[in-house]
Formats: C-alpha cells, structure tokens, sequence
C-alpha cells in the first residue's frame, strides 16, 4: 500500500486512473482502499473532488469494459483456466455464478460492494452475451455509486484516512457486503458529523 501511495503522489489522477482500471480486472490491488486514500488526499487538499471521482470512474469502468469484452469473446474456459492468476479461485467463481444467476444485471450493479464478485460479473455479463448497452447502463450506474461513495469515507475522514484505509485492508478479503454496507453508512454518518460541527462553529 505505501508504494501504491507514493505512485498516487507522484503520478496523480494518471496513476489513480491505471491503478484502479488493474484493479478492478482482477489484479491484486486492494481498490476500496486505494479510493479512501485518494478520498483523504482530496480533502487535504491535493487532488479536486469532481476530478477524481471522474477519474476513479472511468479507471473502473475500463477495468469492467476490459473484463466483459474478455469474457464475451472467450467465454468462461479462460476464467476457470486463468483466474487463479488474478485471485479467482474456483468457490469464488461458483459463488459469483450464483449470484449472478439470482440477481442478473442488478448483480453487475451492487456486485462492486461484494469483494470478489465485481471482478467476475463483468466476465460473466460478457459470456451470457448481455447486450453491450445495457451492461454499459448498470455497470456506470454502480461504478458511479461505488467510487463516489469510497472517494467520500475518505473525504469524510479527512485526516483519519489512513487509519480507516488500514481497517479496510484488513477486512476486505473476509467481509461480504454486511460489513461493507456498514462501513459505508459510518461514513456517511461521519461526513454529516463534521459538517454540523462545521456549521455550529
């Protein structure tokens, strides 16, 4: 994590951008966390707000273009050949055959708050042929969500940010979606907190 800092503060929204576009592929980069720390860095003052939301959104959205294309053109042998290369162990790939089974498009949406699963809905919209608009309608919208809401605990937090992006570090690889949720909501609580005490003052 220090070293993906030191890119972040060296190399801005470039390195943000690429950072999260590996990420979200499937690479080993832990993404919630780079978001809080960016989020931290715009609150003090490094990076504008709007800039690195747009920013954070396209870098994942090219991560999820980059997976759906992949898994429209290879289908799902690639994925349970290779995905042991990018942390998609085969009980993952079930489970988010599962869940995209139950919950379709609505899973390619929320599925970014569930670690793991954002990395294979994209693949699998892509081998289910999910026309190209409509996976590009829910996949914006939940990259939208996602980002703007990981950039804002982190905006929120302001100075806290690392302390919170360590928290998230340790949890991310063994919580569901419960626990993600949770989180957000703290955030979100935080953020009116420090801005009623902004407004009192």
């Amino acid at each position: 994590m220090g070293q993906i800092l030191a890119w972040i503060l060296e190399y801005g929204y470039l390195a943000m951008f690429g950072l999260l576009a590996l990420g979200v592929a499937g690479m080993p980069i832990p993404d919630e966390v780079l978001m809080i720390a960016f989020g931290g860095l715009v609150s003090q003052g490094h990076y504008n707000f709007i800039a690195a939301l747009a920013v954070t959104f396209f870098g994942s959205m090219t991560g999820m273009m980059v997976s759906y294309t992949l898994g429209r053109l290879l289908g799902k042998p690639l994925l349970h050949r290779y995905g042991k290369w990018v942390r998609l162990t085969p009980s993952r790939i079930a489970s988010s055959e599962n869940w995209f089974g139950r919950y379709g498009t609505w899973g390619i949406l929320f599925g970014y708050f569930v670690p793991g699963l954002r990395h294979v809905s994209s693949y699998l919209a892509g081998t289910t042929r999910l026309s190209v608009f409509r996976y590009i309608c829910y996949a914006s919208a939940g990259a939208l969500l996602w980002c703007g809401t990981f950039l804002g605990i982190g905006h929120a937090v302001g100075m806290h940010w690392e302390q919170v992006a360590k928290l998230m570090e340790k949890v991310t690889h063994r919580v569901g979606l419960v626990v993600i949720l949770l989180i957000v909501l703290g955030g979100i609580t935080a953020w009116f907190l420090n801005k009623r005490k902004k407004n009192v003052t």
